[in-house]
């Protein structure tokens, strides 16, 4: 699993002055998103629609809106 590049403006870009522990999306090689983001798993869970559900291995990330809204443009249409 490799990281090819990071979708939307870098935590810096966004504002944070060291540049670190902030939310980020990277495109990995495979074509899939890795996503660093707080995990609120213990918090969403029970929230979760009755159609949804994760696996014991999946945690719920939360993201800033900001950090979504400036990968969109990154985001491939297919």
């Amino acid at each position: 699993m490799k990281i090819v590049r990071r979708i939307g403006a870098s935590p810096r870009e966004r504002g944070s002055a060291a540049g670190q522990t902030c939310p980020d999306i990277f495109e990995l090689q495979d074509g899939n998103f890795a996503v660093i983001g707080t995990d609120q798993t213990e918090k969403l869970d029970p929230e979760l629609p009755a159609d949804a559900s994760r696996a014991d291995y999946e945690r719920i990330v939360v993201i800033s809106r900001e950090t979504l809204i400036r990968a969109k443009s990154d985001i491939p249409d297919a």
